[in-house]
C-alpha cells in the first residue's frame, strides 16, 4: 500500500503559516471526499431500490402468471398448454423472488450500511473537529490580543497574572483541538480506502451469492423444461410465419379483384340476380319518422332468420326481431326521391317498414327473398328446391304448352262459372271435355298491363252526370247507391299484379294460364311495384277502392264476372273474367289476377255469394211479377 500524506502533531502547537497551509490541502480533501460520498451514496441506493422493486415486481409477476387461467378469453380455446407452463413459471419466479430477496437485505447490510456508517461517522467527525479548532483558534487569537495591550507598569500584576493564565489555557485549548483534528484528517486518509472498497465488495459477494444459488436452481430438469418451452415457442412461430404468408397471399388475391367490388350498382344495366334465395343478410337503411313530416334513415344489419327478419346494430352481440315475414307482402316503392326503395307490408294490410338497398341487385333480391320466405317456402324439406321450382314455373309460363296439366277439382266456392247468356243471366256449369290448348284461351302475344286503367265505356258509365269530384277524395254517397241496399259487403286488402285480354270465358284455365304469364312477365321484366287497393264485393258490384283517398279506382258490375278462381298452390293468388262490352258492339274478355292478404277461397267465396243472391233477387222479383199478373182481372 503507497503511504499517505499526514500532518505533523509536533508542528501543531506552533501553528506556523506552512502547517496551516498543509492543513488547508486537507481540508480540500476532506471537503472533496464528502461530495463524492453523498453520490455514490445516492448511485448505491438506487441500486438497493431496484433490487427491492425487483423483489416486487417479481412477486407481482408470479401473481399474474396464476391470473391468467383465471381469465374469461373470448377465444380461449387450446391454452391448457399455456396454462400449464405458465404455472411452473409461476413457480420459478417464486423461487427467484426468494433469491433476490436475499440479495436486497445483503446489498443493505454489506454495501448501503457501511457507506453509511462512514459518512456520519468518519466525515461527521472531521467536520466537527474542524469547527472545534476554529473556535479554539479565535479563543487563542482573542486571548493573544489582550496578552499583547498589557501595560508596563508593575501595579497590574495582578491583571497581568490573569490574562497570562487566559493566554495560556488558550493555547491548551487550541493545541488539544488541534491535535484531535490532525489525527482525524491523518486517519480519514486511510479510512477513505476502506469505505470506497467495502460496499463495493459486499456488492459483488451479494451478486455472487445469487449467481450461485441460481445456478444450483437452475438443475438438468429446468434446462430441458426451458428446451421444451422453446421449442414449443418455436413451432408456434413456424405456424404463425405460415399463417402470415397465408394471409398474405390471399390479402393480394381479394386486392387484386376487379374494381367493381367496390363500386355499388355498378352492373345497374344487367345485375346477376339471385331470385331463388330463401336467406339473405346485408346492410340496408331503415326509414325512421321523427315527426309528422320528418323522417331519418340509419344504416344497419339486416337478415332473415327463418320468417322473421333480424337487426342487429354495430356492436350488438345479437340481432332483434323486426318483423315476421310469414304472409307479408313486398313491393318496390318511391321514397323520398331514393333509389332502390321497397316496402314490406304486414298481413293485415298496414304499411310495415320502408328499406333501403345500395344497388339495383341488391334491392330486387331482397324483394325475391323476401317474398319467397313470406310463402313460408323455408318450413319445406328442401326449401332451395321449391325455390328454384316455383321461379322455372313462372319463367316456363312464357315458353309454349302444347296442353296443361289437368288440375283436380275444388270443392271450394270457385266453381266452373260462365254466363254464356248474359240477357238471362243464367249460370252454366263448365263443360265437360278436352282442355282446351293455350292458343284457345289468350293468343299468343298478348300484352300484360300492369296498372289498373279502366276502358273507355266503362269511364264514361261512371263518370257520366256526376258531380264534381271531392276535394278530400271520398266517393259521393249516391255514386254507388248500392253500398247501403246490398245484402252482401266484405272487404279484402288486395294487390293487383296484372290484366289481359283473353280468348275465352268457357273454363278456370284461362284464369291459371294469365297467372302463370303475368308472374313471368312481372320476373323477367324485373317488375316488383305492386298497387295495394280494398277490394270491396257487394251484392251487386265489384269494387276497387284507394286506401289513402277512398277513391273508386274500378268497378265491375257481378254479373259481368264470368269466371272465378284462387291459384291452387299459392293461395294468396286470385283472378276472374269479366265480360264487358265494347263501343263496336261486340264484347270483350278480360282476366284480371291480384295477391290478397288473405286467402284467394275467400273472395271467390264472396263473390260466389254475391252471385247467389242476385240469382235469389231476380227470382223473388219474377214470382211477384207471376203473382201480380195473376191477381190482375182478365181482360
Amino acid at each position: 500500500m503507497p503511504a499517505v500524506d499526514k500532518l505533523l502533531l509536533e508542528e501543531a502547537l506552533q501553528d506556523s503559516p506552512q502547517t496551516r497551509s498543509l492543513l488547508s490541502v486537507f481540508e480540500e480533501d476532506a471537503g472533496t471526499l464528502t461530495d463524492y460520498t453523498n453520490q455514490l451514496l445516492q448511485a448505491m441506493q438506487r441500486v438497493y431500490g431496484a433490487q427491492n422493486e425487483m423483489c416486487l415486481a417479481t412477486q407481482q409477476l408470479s401473481k399474474q402468471l396464476l391470473a391468467y387461467e383465471k381469465q374469461n378469453f373470448a377465444l380461449g380455446k387450446g391454452d391448457e398448454e399455456v396454462i400449464s407452463t405458465l404455472h411452473y413459471f409461476s413457480k420459478v419466479v417464486d423461487e427467484l423472488n426468494v433469491l433476490h430477496t436475499g440479495l436486497a437485505k445483503q446489498l443493505a447490510d454489506t454495501m448501503v450500511l457501511p457507506i453509511i456508517q462512514f459518512r456520519e461517522k468518519d466525515l461527521t467527525e472531521v467536520s466537527t473537529l474542524k469547527d472545534l479548532f476554529g473556535l479554539a483558534s479565535s479563543e487563542h487569537d482573542l486571548s493573544m490580543a489582550k496578552y499583547s495591550r498589557l501595560p508596563k507598569k508593575k501595579d497590574n500584576e495582578k491583571l497581568k497574572t490573569e490574562v497570562v493564565k487566559e493566554v495560556a489555557a488558550a493555547r491548551r485549548k487550541q493545541h488539544l483541538s488541534s491535535l484531535q483534528y490532525y489525527c482525524a484528517l491523518n486517519a480519514l486518509q486511510y479510512r477513505k480506502r476502506v469505505a470506497m472498497m467495502q460496499p463495493m465488495l459486499g456488492f459483488a459477494h451479494g451478486q455472487v451469492n445469487f449467481f450461485k444459488k441460481g445456478a444450483e436452481m437452475f438443475s438438468q430438469s429446468m434446462d430441458s423444461f426451458l428446451s421444451s418451452v422453446a421449442a414449443m415457442v418455436q413451432s408456434i412461430q413456424v405456424e404463425l410465419e405460415a399463417e402470415a404468408e397465408k394471409m398474405r397471399a390471399s390479402q393480394q388475391e381479394l386486392l387484386s379483384l376487379d374494381e367493381s367490388v367496390y363500386t355499388p350498382d355498378f352492373d345497374v344495366a344487367a345485375p346477376q340476380i339471385n331470385r331463388n334465395l330463401i336467406q339473405k343478410a346485408g346492410y340496408l337503411n331503415l326509414r325512421n319518422k321523427t315527426g309528422l313530416v320528418t323522417t331519418t334513415w340509419e344504416r344497419l344489419y339486416f337478415f332473415t332468420q327463418g320468417g322473421n327478419l333480424m337487426c342487429q346494430p354495430r356492436g350488438a352481440v345479437a340481432g332483434g326481431l323486426i318483423q315476421d315475414l310469414d304472409n307479408c307482402s313486398v313491393m318496390a316503392v318511391d321514397c323520398e326521391d331514393r333509389r332502390y326503395c321497397f316496402q314490406i307490408t304486414t298481413p293485415n294490410g298496414k304499411s310495415g317498414i320502408i328499406l333501403q338497398a345500395e344497388s339495383r341487385k341488391e334491392n330486387e333480391e331482397w324483394i325475391c327473398a323476401v317474398n319467397n320466405i313470406s310463402r313460408q317456402i323455408y318450413l319445406t324439406d328442401n326449401p332451395e328446391a321449391v325455390a328454384i321450382k316455383l321461379n322455372q314455373t313462372a319463367l316456363q309460363a312464357v315458353t309454349p304448352i302444347t296442353s296443361f296439366a289437368r288440375k283436380q277439382e275444388n270443392s271450394c266456392p270457385s266453381q266452373n262459372l260462365q254466363s254464356s247468356q248474359m240477357e238471362n243471366d243464367k249460370i252454366v256449369p263448365k263443360a265437360a271435355g278436352i282442355i282446351p290448348e293455350v292458343e284457345q284461351l289468350i293468343a299468343p302475344g298478348t300484352p300484360i298491363q300492369f296498372d289498373i286503367v279502366l276502358p273507355a265505356t266503362e269511364f264514361l258509365d261512371q263518370n257520366r252526370g256526376s258531380r264534381r269530384a271531392n276535394p278530400f277524395g271520398e266517393t259521393e254517397d249516391d255514386t254507388f247507391p248500392e253500398a247501403e241496399d246490398s245484402l252482401l259487403q266484405q272487404m279484402f286488402i288486395v294487390r293487383f299484379l296484372g290484366s289481359m285480354a283473353v280468348k275465352t270465358d268457357t273454363t278456370t284455365e284461362v284464369i291459371y294460364e294469365a297467372m302463370r304469364q303475368v308472374l313471368a312477365a312481372r320476373a323477367i321484366h324485373n317488375i316488383f311495384r305492386m298497387t295495394e287497393s280494398h277490394l270491396m264485393v257487394t251484392s251487386q258490384t265489384l269494387r276497387l277502392i284507394d286506401p289513402q283517398t277512398q277513391v273508386t279506382r274500378a268497378n265491375f258490375e257481378l254479373t259481368s264476372v264470368t269466371q272465378f278462381a284462387a291459384h291452387q298452390e299459392n293461395k294468396r293468388l286470385v283472378g276472374f273474367v269479366v265480360r264487358m262490352p265494347e263501343s263496336t258492339g261486340g264484347e270483350s274478355l278480360s282476366t284480371y289476377v291480384f295477391e290478397s292478404n288473405s286467402e284467394g277461397e275467400k273472395i271467390c267465396y264472396a263473390i260466389n255469394l254475391g252471385k247467389e243472391i242476385i240469382k235469389a233477387q231476380k227470382r223473388c222479383k219474377k214470382t211477384h211479377l207471376k203473382a201480380h199478373i195473376d191477381r190482375s182481372p182478365k181482360a
